[in-house]
């Protein structure tokens, strides 16, 4: 237990712990932790002496990117001395000098994105959407049950919870339409997922295996891949999203270390069928699921709860399928699970499966309907998993606003 006064049932307790990059009146953007309402500036401890080796120098800089290069055992012993800190009572008077409350900080963008890969490992997820848009095909395309399918995003557009999002323009066409034409976005969507951080650069031409993936795997964030359908629908065929995606995907400013989620740890859902390749598979327990559970709201009316428990492939395929064409890994990288949905319509997490490609529209409380986004609409994604001794971890939220296309 911490000597703060912080709630047993918090979920910013001390076992959750997360890394953000936070600014105050008197100090620019540097590392934090959070700890129930507050955010103690580890940077200006770290500074102070006691901390691991390298990680002073790492949590001064604006990113965490420094901090991932640093490797799994630093971070394992930064996050002790963190809670070294916290919870014997003879560092009160050092800690109380650096605690800001929660609402007196600026969040930025916790990383410098290096790369960003989004997947597609919900099978709930890609069997609606292949009933949605390929009625007379099999919902699954051939190779899905094979291989973590993703796609190459646009990391300079990665942005942080509470920044707008301009509505997107682009070509769309219509199957009825003659010719496509160009203008706003109007089937905007969401796709509720988790981000995984990774740390510990490798060298191009070297694979990371199930196995080993976790020496990679800093955290996790709560994220946003923004969707606009219509023009994703036209560009698709035959590379893939493009200009339906990259305009914008939002991340929470907290980022949850994997060892926070240890107690979360699930085996994936069924056994895989058919099994994988063997560079997929695991010697022992490290392909596994996560009992994360998410929560999507539109203008504060909840209209999913996704749980991640249901996903097919686990980050830790997913990485090792990242790698295993000899692609490098870059301190900052950062994947996405892929739309997060359940078998029932409530537990669907994208506006195109939960309202059917808008022929059920949701109802919000205000008394009004969505199919998709309108302008001045506000999505929140929040997230949570069980933690030690019924702790529970908060992985914070992401949040932002739809604002008319830029003229």
């Amino acid at each position: 237990m911490t000597w703060l006064d912080v709630p047993a049932d918090h979920p910013f307790g001390i076992a959750t712990l997360p890394y953000g990059v936070c600014a105050t009146a008197a100090r620019g953007p540097r590392v934090g932790v959070r700890i129930g309402d507050h955010v103690l500036d580890v940077a200006a401890l770290a500074a102070s002496g006691g901390a691991p080796a390298g990680v002073a120098q790492a949590w001064a800089t604006p990113s965490l990117n420094a901090f991932l290069a640093l490797g799994r055992p630093v971070w394992r012993a930064a996050r002790a001395w963190v809670r070294d800190l916290l919870t014997d009572p003879s560092h009160r008077g050092t800690v109380l000098e650096h605690l800001h409350p929660v609402s007196s900080v600026t969040m930025h963008l916790p990383i410098q994105v290096a790369d960003y890969v989004d997947y597609y490992a919900s099978e709930h997820h890609a069997a609606n959407v292949g009933q949605i848009f390929r009625p007379d095909s099999p919902a699954l395309p051939a190779n899905w049950k094979h291989l973590p399918i993703g796609y190459h995003g646009r990391a300079g557009t990665i942005v942080v919870s509470g920044t707008d999002v301009v509505r997107p323009s682009g070509q769309r066409k219509g199957p009825a339409d003659p010719a496509p034409v160009y203008g706003p976005s109007i089937r905007l969507d969401i796709e509720a997922e988790l981000g995984f951080l990774v740390g510990g650069a490798t060298a191009m031409g070297t694979r990371v295996g199930v196995d080993e993936a976790d020496e990679h795997l800093f955290g996790v964030v709560v994220l946003n891949d923004w969707s606009a359908r219509d023009i994703q629908a036209w560009e698709y065929v035959p590379l893939g999203p493009y200009l339906g995606k990259s305009f914008a995907t939002s991340i929470s400013a907290w980022v949850t270390p994997m060892e926070a989620l240890e107690a979360a740890r699930i085996p994936l859902p069924g056994q895989h069928d058919p099994l994988p390749l063997p560079y997929l598979r695991s010697s022992g327990d490290a392909a596994y699921g996560l009992d994360v559970r998410v929560e999507v709201s539109v203008n504060g009316t909840v209209v999913a709860r996704p749980p991640y428990a249901a996903m097919y492939w686990s980050p830790t395929q997913m990485l090792a399928h990242m790698t295993v064409n000899g692609a490098s890994l870059r301190d900052g990288d950062l994947f996405g699970s892929g739309t997060i949905s359940g078998p029932d319509r409530h537990t669907r997490g994208s506006l195109l499966e939960l309202t059917w490609n808008a022929t059920e529209p949701v109802a919000l409380a205000d008394g009004s309907t969505r199919g998709y986004l309108m302008d001045g609409d506000t999505v929140t994604m929040t997230a949570w998993a069980p933690g030690p001794d019924g702790a529970r971890i908060g992985l914070g939220e992401v949040t932002g606003t739809i604002r008319p296309t830029a003229p």
